[in-house]
């Protein structure tokens, strides 16, 4: 590690293979926390290369533990995180929309690195207790079309880092890499990123898979269709920048998306959410994310319609028994 890091140092970059190596490394125990931070800290200096994301990408999904989840056809609506806006849990919140409109939903999450409410945190905050048994992931995906992968019960390597990033708390290259490693390898993914350069670098890798995704970042830096500006939006057969008015939606602030100073007020805003009592504003930021989820899903259905699915999901209590019917098989 002391030999890379002179390297890395000295304005060098890793090729595939290396980043790949450092990462299994990395997970096996061979380098302390100090030098972990050391490494990480490189590359909060300088951006990652495509080749350095797609080595830390492939020893990911190599050291995985993997879960067979291939029959459902199930999307997976996720965020980078790391973008400084400390919003509410708006991708978890859309996939229980996505899901009460009757779609499949395997959801990868993990606990906040650097802000107050991840994936994880919500869900342990309903009492949800993680599992890596596939017969109860199949379970609840057939019970309510939902299921949770909880990133550290299925790679070792983000267990390792996890007290490290909590400690710089600070967005790192394992918020890039999080997206990417759903261990049940989903076909259908919806990504939300935090720059318009890092939207090019997935738009990149995914061109090389089988997957029909939607990659989106809004202009003022959300990680996800926040209605607060207009937001791109990649898909395997296009580009386009969209406008919330263009969709029907008015226009956020940022208050407007404050998830809270705790996990519990976070909670309390998500479950306002799905209960449909949350701010008009609350609730159309989860609509939309959850409307290109479907589109994502069902490309051929005209957005305006997968607005209206994500719209009757809510409006009809039927996401909200979703997150009920999810806490009664995983608690």
């Amino acid at each position: 590690m002391k030999n890379l890091l002179y390297r890395l140092f000295e304005h060098n970059y890793l090729d595939r293979d290396e980043a790949r190596d450092v990462l299994m490394r990395m997970a096996r125990g061979e380098y302390n926390e100090s030098q972990i931070a050391a490494f990480i800290t490189v590359f909060l200096m300088r951006s990652i290369t495509i080749d350095e994301l797609s080595g830390f990408r492939e020893a990911l999904l190599e050291m995985r533990v993997p879960v067979d989840l291939a029959g459902y056809d199930a999307i997976d609506i996720v965020g980078t995180g790391g973008d400084n806006k400390n919003t509410f849990n708006i991708s978890t919140a859309s996939c229980f929309v996505v899901a009460g409109a009757g779609y499949p939903v395997v959801k990868h999450g993990n606990y906040g690195a650097s802000s107050v409410s991840g994936a994880s945190n919500v869900m342990e905050a309903h009492g949800v207790r993680f599992t890596a048994d596939p017969d109860r992931l199949r379970r609840s995906l057939d019970g309510c079309n939902m299921a949770f992968l909880h990133a550290q019960f299925f790679n070792p390597a983000l267990k390792v880092v996890a007290p490290v990033r909590k400690a710089l708390g600070v967005r790192t290259f394992f918020n890039m890499l999080g997206p990417l490693v759903n261990p049940s390898i989903p076909r259908r993914q919806m990504l939300g990123v935090y720059s318009l350069k890092l939207g090019r670098m997935y738009n990149y890798l995914y061109q090389q898979t089988d997957v029909r995704y939607a990659v989106v970042n809004s202009l003022d830096g959300y990680d996800e269709i926040s209605l607060t500006a207009d937001f791109k939006l990649y898909t395997n057969d296009s580009e386009r920048i969209y406008t919330p008015e263009e969709l029907g939606f008015a226009r956020c602030t940022e208050a407007d998306l404050y998830g809270g100073g705790t996990v519990a007020e976070a909670a309390a805003i998500f479950d306002r959410v799905l209960q449909n009592t949350a701010t008009e504003a609350q609730r159309n930021v989860v609509v939309a994310n959850a409307a290109f989820a479907i589109r994502t899903l069902d490309p051929a259905l005209p957005i305006d319609t997968c607005i209206g699915k994500a719209h009757e999901s809510l409006a009809s209590g039927a996401a909200f028994r979703t997150l009920q019917k999810f806490i009664s098989l995983n608690s």
